[in-house]
């Protein structure tokens, strides 16, 4: 019976001890497994493909120039001798096509003749360049920057007049009138004139007097000139604050020399009797 009581004991205890020993060792597997996975995860080398790109990529910068940035086009003028083309169209000074030449044949005769090229289409195949005298390159210059003053800008009304020389009186009242509206209202109006054939009307007068008659607020934002064959053209607008004082300003001056011309006129009258 003692023997019997003795080995259930020893039984008992090999069970209880196998049963710790697994549970020792299976948290210590779980354990060893995490820290392998933990290191691993913590060693992960990054792909060298990636920081070679996070690298050389370049810091935003609005500075930059862009290499798909437009070209600015070049100011009107003279491009010297400094011509990158091999092939060129070339126009004379009257404005005739010479055809396509080589640049030196180009340079020669802007040479023989005194002139200088001027760069006109660049875009077109061959480039098309024109033989200018200095005179005809700052005319053109001149009109290009009138062009440009005249333009309409955002925001701004352009209103347009278009009549022949030989309108009637009462139809001319009724377009200084709307011109006169749109002047207060600081429009800018373009008037175009067209000169029948058997008028004599003197074009530039005409302008002068709508200009006169119309407002005394405006004044020319581009002036009279010819578009081509019997038609001529000029854009009104209203005065700015400062012009406006000068104006007046001279108004009173002519007002006063006239009133002093007409006090002067009895004493000559006198002085003659």
């Amino acid at each position: 019976m003692t023997t019997f009581c003795l080995m259930k004991l020893l039984h008992q205890a090999t069970r209880n001890e196998n049963r710790f020993t697994r549970r020792f060792y299976g948290t210590l597997l779980a354990t060893t497994t995490q820290k392998r996975v933990f290191s691993q995860s913590s060693a992960v080398v990054p792909d060298p493909r990636k920081t070679s790109v996070f690298g050389l990529t370049k810091p935003f910068c609005t500075a930059e120039k862009s290499d798909t940035e437009p070209k600015r086009k070049a100011a009107f003028g003279s491009v010297g001798r400094r011509i990158p083309y091999r092939i060129l169209h070339v126009i004379n000074e009257d404005g005739e096509s010479l055809g396509n030449m080589h640049r030196a044949e180009a340079l020669r005769l802007m040479d023989q003749h005194n002139l200088k090229l001027v760069l006109l289409r660049e875009n077109a195949e061959p480039p098309v360049y024109r033989l200018m005298s200095g005179k005809q390159i700052h005319e053109e210059q001149l009109k290009r920057a009138e062009k440009k003053k005249a333009s309409s800008k955002p925001g701004l009304v352009q209103k347009e007049l278009s009549f022949s020389s030989t309108i009637a009186k009462n139809d001319l009242e009724t377009k200084t009138k709307q011109i006169a509206q749109w002047i207060e209202k600081k429009y800018h109006v373009k008037i175009t004139i067209r000169q029948t054939k058997d008028s004599n009307t003197d074009m530039f007068m005409l302008f002068d007097q709508i200009l006169k008659t119309g407002s005394e607020k405006a004044t020319y934002l581009s002036k009279p000139k010819a578009i081509k064959e019997g038609v001529s053209t000029c854009i009104l607008r209203h005065m700015s604050e400062k012009e406006l004082k000068a104006h007046q300003k001279l108004e009173e001056q002519k007002n006063s020399i006239a009133k002093a011309d007409e006090n002067e006129a009895p004493k000559s009258s006198e002085l003659n009797q």
